[in-house]
């Protein structure tokens, strides 16, 4: 990063810095899990363990978007893609290094068990997705790669203004998401604040191109009330675009940084995306299949739709029903 005092700062904030470019976080939910035994969402809708996910990014000085609601830092992001890159076989090792160097103090916890502790320090999840916009990394198909030898599955978070970069992916991750954050341009430049003017005609082009690419694709709408919570007919157009094997409306959560730039005020309710979700649901084909309130997230798929990780199907959840939609 070349940034000695953004790198203080981002230790201070618990960021673990793995290079000049990349960095891992602690994910509340890895604490959560190895303390409690309490899964993040995907591991309610997915199977995932959180307590072996390791949170992480390739790309944490590059993005071109300056989103509203993000808990990140802002204002010092290289827009460009970077000259200079972390090298992906360190890169991965690093990364492991640093999550067990989080995770050493959790080891004589008295509320936290050895084996489940031994476990976490193994990830056998990578969560690309901490800040920053991962495909301006130019290894990524490498690093990809690699997890994918240690058999480490890998869950890709995009904002979708790369299509490039989508178009490179090889190997694809095994999940991918987009954030699809607006239903229209206006909401999309007021609430994401683009460096790039053609940023929105980007996301439509990558949409088209997530609807071919063979692997689990997620989209995923953040939703801020007062900003982009409803249009859901506008919504619903984006999403038969992309037409993806899933689809997250999640509600935005009052923290970080985001608190310099809105208020509790934006914070929308469970049942508030629940209605959105109702409405999406009548206007696409999806069914909602799943719900996580205590993240205010909902899983919307199809009925054939294949939601859970090769061998990770809970015995008590399978078979499950799509939830019934509000009348």
């Amino acid at each position: 990063m070349g940034d000695q005092d953004l790198g203080a700062q981002l230790a201070d904030q618990g960021y673990q810095l793995t290079g000049r470019h990349s960095a891992v976080k602690l994910c509340y939910w890895t604490r959560e899990s190895l303390e409690r035994g309490r899964d993040c969402y995907k591991g309610r809708f997915y199977g995932i363990q959180s307590h072996r996910c390791l949170q992480m990014s390739p790309a944490i000085d590059s993005c071109n978007l300056h989103c509203r609601f993000c808990w990140r830092n802002q204002g010092w992001e290289n827009e460009e893609v970077m000259r200079e890159y972390d090298d992906p076989e360190g890169l991965l090792d690093r990364s492991i290094e640093a999550q067990r160097r989080i995770l050493s103090g959790f080891g004589g916890e008295p509320t936290v068990s050895r084996e489940r502790w031994e476990e976490a320090r193994n990830p056998r999840h990578i969560a690309i997705s901490l800040t920053g916009e991962p495909t301006l990394y130019p290894k990524l198909n490498r690093f990809l790669e690699l997890c994918a030898e240690k058999e480490i599955t890998t869950f890709l978070v995009t904002n979708g203004t790369n299509p490039d970069g989508l178009r490179a992916l090889d190997p694809l991750p095994t999940q991918l998401y987009i954030s699809v954050t607006a239903p229209n341009r206006k909401v999309f430049e007021r609430l994401t604040l683009p460096a790039d003017p053609h940023a929105w005609e980007h996301l439509l082009e990558s949409l088209e191109i997530l609807r071919g690419l063979r692997t689990r694709r997620v989209i995923r709408h953040t939703l801020v009330r007062g900003w982009n919570l409803g249009w859901e007919s506008q919504y619903a157009e984006l999403d038969l675009l992309g037409r993806p094997d899933f689809v997250e409306p999640k509600g935005y959560v009052y923290m970080g940084r985001s608190r310099q730039r809105l208020t509790p005020d934006h914070v929308p309710s469970h049942e508030e995306i629940r209605r959105f979700a109702d409405r999406l649901v009548a206007r696409t084909g999806y069914d909602i299949l799943d719900e996580s309130p205590d993240s205010k997230v909902l899983l919307l798929g199809e009925r054939s739709s294949r939601r859970w990780l090769p061998g990770r199907a809970p015995a008590e959840l399978n078979g499950l029903q799509p939830l019934a939609t509000a009348s």
